[in-house]
């Protein structure tokens, strides 16, 4: 299958989507959910850790029934997304997210798409828009700007901002790696609840997501992408020159709208931190009503209308 050959697959964690796609896309075979008209303007709706493609369960028909092309595809390290070689080194740093996105907008022959997302979601989007605006018709953030460095990463917070970061050193220790690959689905499932505390899911809607976590790399691709955040694991030589440009915080040109949960349980900036960041047409919203740190699957409505309030056509 090269990289502009689609394939159907029928995939048991995600029926609630019909069947998935999967395409060759740079290093990846990527799972991907799609709905909406072909021709529609395309918009590309990425999850964060510990999630999958379902929590855009609800956005995507609301996108669909306005003509939108919607792409979901699964996280390298999620679902039935494959690296093509056992070879090729499970790196989580952000820039190669990011890259694996502008690879399967190639494989799709997508020239430029709304970019949308929250946690690594946001992250990736986020490096679309300031590294390859020309690719990006318009973001949607939530939590805002998230594009760092391990220089960054390794600079001391206040000690009850340390502390939201928990997770983030227990993963630096073998211990923690150990604990996180026995225990995946405890664990997420802890993270879901502090992150939206007032969000009300059962373990139906979680078990659908968590089953994503079975892909046999999200463990090593969740480990190295908080070690590499720290400095204490190296990235690859490859992702270099984009992760410098990164580091230098670049300005987002394009079109955006920041989004933020009134409840988000989750380390996150306070919008006035990073308003700055968008030299371009830019507004802020804040979720109201106990929405968390899983903005899309809480308030999909908000959600969506941003993704078509900030499509500028």
């Amino acid at each position: 299958m090269n990289a502009a050959t689609t394939e159907t697959v029928k995939d048991d964690t995600s029926s609630s989507f019909g069947p998935l796609n999967q395409v060759d896309a740079g290093l990846l075979n990527v799972g991907y959910a799609e709905a909406g008209p072909a021709g529609g303007p395309a918009v590309v709706l990425l999850h964060g850790w510990p999630y999958d493609i379902h929590s855009y369960i609800d956005v995507a028909p609301l996108l669909a029934a306005q003509s939108y092309r919607v792409i979901i595809p699964y996280l390298r390290g999620y679902g039935t997304t494959r690296f093509l070689s056992e070879d090729t080194f499970r790196n989580g740093q952000p820039s190669a997210l990011a890259v694996d996105a502008i690879a399967l907008m190639d494989a799709l022959e997508i020239d430029k798409a709304i970019v949308a997302g929250f946690d690594w979601g946001a992250r990736t989007a986020d490096i679309v828009a300031a590294l390859w605006p020309k690719r990006c018709k318009g973001l949607v953030a939530v939590s805002g700007y998230l594009i760092g460095s391990q220089e960054a990463g390794k600079q001391p917070l206040p000690p009850e901002a340390e502390l939201q970061w928990w997770y983030q050193f227990y993963f630096a220790t073998e211990r923690g790696r150990a604990g996180y690959d026995k225990y995946r689905r405890d664990f997420a499932k802890l993270i879901w609840r502090i992150a939206s505390p007032k969000w009300d899911f059962d373990d139906a809607t979680f078990d659908r997501s968590a089953a994503s976590f079975d892909n046999r790399d999200h463990v090593a691709i969740a480990i190295h992408n908080y070690r590499w955040r720290l400095g204490l694991a190296e990235g690859e030589p490859d992702y270099d020159e984009l992760e410098e440009r990164l580091a230098e915080g670049p300005l987002i040109t394009v079109p955006t709208i920041t989004l933020e949960g009134d409840a988000n349980g989750a380390p996150h900036p306070d919008p006035g931190a990073y308003a700055g960041k968008f030299s371009g047409p830019y507004s802020h919203r804040t979720i109201e009503g106990g929405v968390g740190h899983n903005l899309p699957q809480e308030a999909p409505e908000a959600f969506a209308q941003a993704v078509m309030d900030v499509n500028t056509d």
